[in-house]
């Protein structure tokens, strides 16, 4: 499985990279630097809406509990809005 997802990296890379022609090797790497970024920075649906970056870094643990807890704290906020409408 893990095979299958780095040969899919490797072919979108492949294939973005082979629709230019690069003059040098400066603008190549260029060109592959903006890829990574691409790659790596957006959030992944497959990974719980992490970036790879996060997940490599092991962050997503503690993102995953921030976000768990933001989540909570607007629910309860709402709960509260909601009780003080019918009180009123």
């Amino acid at each position: 499985m893990t095979q299958g997802k780095i040969e899919h990296y490797h072919r979108s890379m492949k294939n973005i990279l082979l629709l230019e022609k690069y003059y040098s090797s400066d603008e190549l790497m260029y060109q592959i630097g903006l890829f990574v970024n691409h790659h790596n920075n957006p959030n992944h649906e497959a990974l719980n809406n992490l970036t790879p970056a996060d997940v490599y870094y092991s962050k997503g643990r503690e993102i995953l509990t921030s976000c768990e807890r933001t989540k909570e704290n607007t629910m309860l906020q709402g709960k509260k809005f909601i009780c003080s409408l019918k009180a009123a």
